[in-house]
Parts: structure tokens; sequence; C-alpha cells
């Protein structure tokens, strides 16, 4: 299956729909990878804080699919801010995954009060320049933040993946992005730990269109350019997940959707929420 892409200002090209491994460990892990390549993704989401890099790296070495059709993305995590930290996590990373290169690096969190990301940004650009990671990114910044990258070194992110469904739509972040040529990246795409899926308003839209709510909230997010990353472990669901290219939400549907605005699900604002 081919899937549409969006290409970023530096070139990126990622696809609408990727794979969020969080909580895919070990041999099952390795197994719910292997059937998500086999079905057609291409885009692997890890990190250093999901522990399972590891496994990543044992995707790629066994998949059927060449390593250079594959994007692997992973984060560099709070702990690690700063320049000469970050030179060390991504050698990690890079040892754990296995691989000479990572295709996308990403900040996993500001962590403001740390207030140590324009160091750690300065290590990714070395990076890149060195030719061992292709683009760069973030995770979790406003857009205040991503100017202060730009206006410290010149180089604006590729990505910058972030809470993001149709309860809480991002929707000036997404439009800052969109004039800059930052790919948007939704994390817990289908609002998880919410009752976004059971929604009836959804399911009255899944309904008219004879899909599943999944496949109507995916579809929300990729006819706007956004790049979901759903993680499911179910070969059928990752299928499913994969299956959104064939129908068209009418302007009506997004308009219906756009009701259900209501904000962050956790309150992770990257403003005062930190990770480690």
């Amino acid at each position: 299956m081919s899937i549409p892409t969006r290409t970023a200002h530096d070139g990126l090209e990622l696809p609408l729909i990727g794979l969020g491994t969080y909580g895919l460990n070990g041999e099952d892990g390795v197994t719910s990878m292997l059937s998500a390549v086999e079905s057609g993704y291409r885009l692997l989401d890890t990190a250093v804080n999901y522990g399972n890099e590891e496994t990543v790296g044992d995707v790629i070495r066994r998949s059927s699919v060449a390593r250079d059709e594959l994007i692997v993305a992973t984060k560099v995590p709070g702990r690690h801010h700063g320049f000469d930290e970050t030179m060390a996590s991504f050698e990690e990373s890079r040892r754990r995954l296995g691989v000479e290169h990572i295709d996308v690096y990403l900040i996993h969190w500001p962590n403001p009060s740390v207030n140590r990301y324009i160091d750690t940004w300065h290590a990714m650009i070395e990076l890149a320049a060195d030719g061992l990671v292709g683009s760069i990114g973030v995770c979790n910044f406003t857009q205040e933040m991503i100017e202060r990258l730009g206006d410290a070194t010149s180089v604006l992110p590729s990505v910058n993946q972030v809470e993001l469904h149709p309860y809480f739509s991002q929707a000036e972040l997404r439009a800052f992005h969109e004039a800059h040529g930052i790919l948007t990246q939704a994390w817990s795409p289908l609002g998880r730990k919410s009752d976004l899926l059971e929604n009836p308003l959804v399911a009255d839209i899944a309904s008219a269109h004879g899909v599943s709510v999944t496949q109507v909230v995916l579809r929300w997010h990729v006819q706007q350019g956004i790049i979901a990353i759903p993680k499911s472990a179910n070969p059928e669901r990752q299928r499913q997940n994969l299956d959104v290219f064939g129908f068209e939400l009418s302007d009506d549907d997004m308009s219906a959707l756009a009701t259900l605005e209501r904000g962050r699900i956790w309150g992770a604002d990257p403003n005062t929420h930190e990770e480690m």
C-alpha cells in the first residue's frame, strides 16, 4: 500500500500515517511491528523513554523491507538535554537501534525550567550536518519555543509532534507550522484515555460513511495534512488504520467534528509539564 506523504521545508518526506510503538516491547513487539511493516507502514516512531529501541532495531534487521525504505524516528529525553549529553544520547540510541544513521531525531520534551533545549538543538544541527541524522525536529514545543530555536540557530525543526485529536485540534499552532514548512505530527491521535471513540457524533459520521469511528478520526487528521502515528499491536486494526484514503469527510462532517473542541486531555502543557 502506498501512503500519501507530506514534505517539510528541508525535504523530509513523511507518510501521513505512521506507527506509534510505545508499549511494543520484546518479541511480541517485534511481531506486531513486523506485521505493520508488511501491511505498508514505513514510519516507526520510538524514543529512549519508550525503552524499545532495541526492539525497533530487531524489526529493521528482520524485515523484508529494505532499510532505506523505512523511516526510523527516535527522541532525546529530557534528562539528556545539553550539547554533550545529546551527543552521547544519540550514540546510545544508534547503538540500540543498530543503525548507522537515524532518519528523524526529535527533542522529546522542551523542559523549559531546565532551559537547555537550545544547547540540545545545536548538537542536533551538528549531527545532521555530519550526516548522522536525516532531519531534526521537536515534540511538544510551542510556537514561542520554536521561534526561539530559529532565533538562536536560524534552523527550524522539520517536525513538531504534539498532542492533537478532534478534542484538541491545535489550529493556531498548525497554521504556524504550515507557514514555515514544519510538519505537524499527532501523538495519541485517537485521544487515548478519553471517550472520543465512543462519541455519538463520531459514531454517526462513521455510520454514514460505512467505516469505523477510528477511521473517521484518522481521516480527520490526514485530510488536514496532519501526520498521525496511532499505536496498535493488532494486525487487523493496523490494516484498518491505514485504510483511510478511500473516503472523504464532507465539509459538514469537518464542521461537526470541530464542535468537539475541549482542550488537552492530560493537561500536559509544554510550558509547565516536563518529562525526564
